[in-house]
């Protein structure tokens, strides 16, 4: 019986093409146990699942090296200058931007910089602490600050003089360029400061301990209106006042329970996740909050940095012709003007240099042939050099074959090396047409 179970006219007549060349990781699992599992046979015994693991490694080792499992992504490159790594995405091999006429041009990587995960919230002697001054008053919950504060967030701990042990942000509300916050203990009700006192030094902290991260933008925003009789979920404003709100933006106020967040803007209305408890016919002011952190300074000066390089075509300055007109000290990996990217594996995006924004790249990656059922196949030039792996690794771990891990290593070894060949696609004729380029002279 035949390898095919299709007919040419449904093989053309479908879309899977050129499959034949592949086996699945299903089959080689099933013929290594036929060919080498059993009585008299190099593994004498060993359960499907230790095969289908060692299979499954093996196929991983190969895919990095071996096999030809390079993927590649096309995304537009947005102003924010980052790109989301693939979900199976291992390493890259190369990333480039491409030009009207379809041509890769390679991008990069710089070490001079990166984006640190930490950017700690510090004052103006560099502690890393958030105080305001504010006005506490006798038998008032309210606490007047001295200014706008759009770092202090409701659930944030409050200490300082007269403020009871345990209190907390509860609300927050904004007018006339003044904050005022609204304290509270952990089960919500209300507290009072000790006594009145009109200019006490407050120091806000997170709850769990953590320094305050900056959050990635907030705006206060006045002039609102809200009714919570329609029964309706939306914000009404200026519209060039609402153009730097996104959503899924946390809103802060009074009015609106916490944890509300930006679910659609447009135009002059904004609709939120949760209904106000009371109308504002004119004149609301609320703090908007991105629930991202801030950027860090390095990256944020990293994307707004004209590339040195577009500027440096004549190389007539004091980084490319400092000595009377000799190139002495040109970087060759700096000596292009195709851009530059970093990778932030913590945050698993991709971060590029301004000259790229807007522009079409290609990420060339590999993958380890694991991240779906479809992946798991083997070229059949491989086929041998899995077969040979499986048993290596099997024999390697156990304690009867250990006579025979040399002769398998070896063996190992021979077979990932003709995977290698065989997978480079070498062709005379091919080889032959590129050194005519070389100058070389070719008998054939």
């Amino acid at each position: 019986m035949g390898l095919l179970n299709q007919t040419q006219q449904n093989y053309y007549s479908g879309n899977d093409y050129g499959n034949y060349q592949f086996t699945s990781l299903h089959n080689i699992i099933s013929q290594f146990e036929i060919a080498y599992v059993g009585e008299n046979k190099v593994i004498p015994k060993i359960k499907r699942a230790d095969i289908a693991f060692h299979a499954q490694r093996a196929l991983q080792e190969l895919s990095f090296d071996t096999l030809k499992s390079v993927k590649a992504q096309e995304v537009t490159v947005p102003a924010t200058l980052q790109m989301t790594l693939p979900q199976d995405y291992v390493n890259y091999t190369k990333i480039s931007w491409v030009d009207s006429a379809g041509i890769k041009h390679p991008i990069y990587p710089t070490s001079k910089t990166s984006n640190p995960s930490f950017n700690p919230l510090q004052n103006s002697d560099g502690d890393f602490t958030l105080q305001a001054v504010g006005a506490l008053v006798n038998n008032s919950s309210n606490v007047i600050l001295d200014a706008e504060y759009k770092d202090i967030l409701v659930g944030m701990r409050i200490t300082g003089p007269y403020i009871p042990l345990g209190s907390f942000v509860s609300a927050i509300a904004n007018a006339g360029s003044i904050t005022t916050i609204t304290m509270a203990n952990s089960q919500g009700s209300l507290v009072e400061p000790t006594q009145s006192n009109t200019g006490t030094t407050l120091t806000f902290t997170n709850t769990d301990g953590s320094l305050v991260l900056p959050q990635k933008s907030s705006h206060i925003i006045e002039n609102l209106s809200w009714d919570f009789t329609l029964n309706d979920y939306k914000i009404t404003g200026t519209a060039s006042e609402l153009t730097s709100l996104e959503i899924g933006m946390l809103v802060y106020h009074d009015d609106f329970p916490v944890g509300t967040t930006i679910t659609n803007v447009n135009d002059t209305t904004i609709v939120v996740s949760e209904l106000p408890t009371t109308t504002v016919t004119s004149g609301g002011e609320i703090l908007f909050v991105s629930s991202e952190t801030k950027d860090s300074d390095t990256w944020a000066s990293y994307k707004s940095t004209t590339p040195s390089e577009n500027n440096n075509d004549d190389y007539e300055d004091d980084t490319y012709w400092p000595m009377q007109g000799n190139r002495y000290g040109l970087d060759p990996q700096h000596a292009q003007v195709n851009g530059s990217f970093y990778i932030d594996n913590i945050s698993g995006k991709i971060h590029f240099s301004s000259n790229i924004s807007g522009k079409t790249v290609i990420l060339d990656y590999i993958s380890d042939s694991l991240g779906t059922d479809e992946e798991m196949q083997v070229h059949k030039f491989a086929e041998e050099a899995m077969y040979k792996c499986i048993a290596h690794a099997i024999l390697s771990a156990s304690s009867y074959g250990q006579q025979l891990v040399r002769r398998l290593t070896k063996e190992k070894f021979a077979a990932v090396r003709l995977a290698k060949l065989r997978l480079s696609n070498l062709k005379l004729e091919e080889l032959t047409q590129i050194l005519r380029g070389k100058s070389k002279q070719i008998k054939h």
